[in-house]
């Protein structure tokens, strides 16, 4: 039986999150490999036994220490959103020390971790998307130059940050400048994107040497303004449908767009990609590259809607590492 290490926590607010994902994983993987948490929070990277102990991570060689004994790891299941897990910098790390892990490398996942980076890639493609300005705390703010630019209402978003932490929707140009503020608490960067007007759709991805698949279309149909983080992680403020009720083409349409921008962004394993259809056409909104696994999470969801056991699921992204 294979050992395997899920890391979770990280350092960014999705650190509950991603421990609920670890979790999640865990349970599924339990029967197949004998799997360990590894919380990593700032310099502290450990594992808790059951009972309530704690077992220091040796940094030299990812090996768990427990009573002068080190464990060493076959491969590691990356479920840490955001910073380090999801930003390249965990990847780095693991390929240094030539430790196997799921998920994307580390230059996709610094790309696609930067929303405005990722997007100006994908331009080059003819991927359909909104209009977006990059705003960093040194520049000098012209709030009418932006509005020009990006119309109203518009989002105002971190640029390198997930489930929708310091987002606010702009309606008024005088407020955007505490929207900017509120955007700058969660990164040094924020993007400022034109509003879409359309229905929001969201698309799991999955490839391995051997096997594709391209999961169920989701509908997301929020209670709140916009798709936040209480929409995302309270049941009931938002409804998601899966398979989504849209035409056939454009599920379809969906569908292929979100396996040709995980091909372009030379992503691997579970991915998910979000648009936003307009006028029956998908524009491109965002990718997360290690999307949450939690009860409340969209892939877990598509899966199930596909008949895909998650035991399944994550075993095959597990075993892709060892072809």
């Amino acid at each position: 039986m294979r050992t395997i290490a899920i890391v979770a926590g990280g350092d960014s607010p999705e650190y509950e999150i991603s421990v609920k994902s670890a979790n999640e994983v865990s349970k599924a993987l339990s029967s197949r490999y004998m799997t360990y948490i590894i919380v990593i929070r700032g310099i502290n990277w450990y594992w808790e036994d059951q009972k309530g102990r704690f077992h220091n991570i040796d940094k030299n060689d990812f090996t768990l220490v427990v009573d002068d004994f080190h464990i060493r790891f076959d491969a590691v299941f990356i479920a840490i959103h955001g910073t380090p897990g999801e930003n390249g910098l965990l990847q780095g790390y693991f390929d240094m020390l030539k430790i196997p892990y799921t998920g994307s490398k580390t230059f996709c996942s610094a790309l696609t971790f930067n929303k405005q980076a990722c997007k100006l890639f994908l331009k080059d493609y003819d991927i359909t998307m909104a209009e977006a300005v990059l705003i960093r705390k040194s520049d000098d703010l012209d709030p009418s130059k932006i509005v020009k630019q990006t119309g109203l209402p518009c989002f105002v978003k971190p640029n390198d940050s997930g489930s929708s932490f310091g987002i606010t929707k702009v309606k008024k140009k005088e407020e955007l400048l505490s929207a900017i503020e509120k955007a700058f608490k969660e990164s040094d960067e924020i993007l400022i994107e034109a509003f879409m007007n359309g229905r929001e759709v969201a698309c799991g991805v999955v490839k391995t040497k051997s096997k594709g698949l391209i999961l169920p279309v989701t509908e997301i149909i929020s209670k709140n303004e916009f798709f936040d983080y209480e929409a995302k992680y309270t049941p009931g403020r938002s409804d998601e449908v899966c398979p989504a009720k849209m035409p056939a083409n454009i599920t379809e349409e969906v569908q292929r767009l979100s396996s040709r921008i995980y091909d372009l962004l030379g992503c691997k394993g579970i991915v998910r990609v979000d648009f936003i259809i307009i006028d029956n056409k998908p524009h491109f909104l965002e990718i997360n590259t290690v999307p949450g696994m939690t009860g409340e999470s969209l892939v877990p969801k598509q899966a199930e809607a596909a008949g895909i056991k998650l035991e399944d699921l994550y075993s095959m992204v597990i075993e892709d590492l060892f072809m």
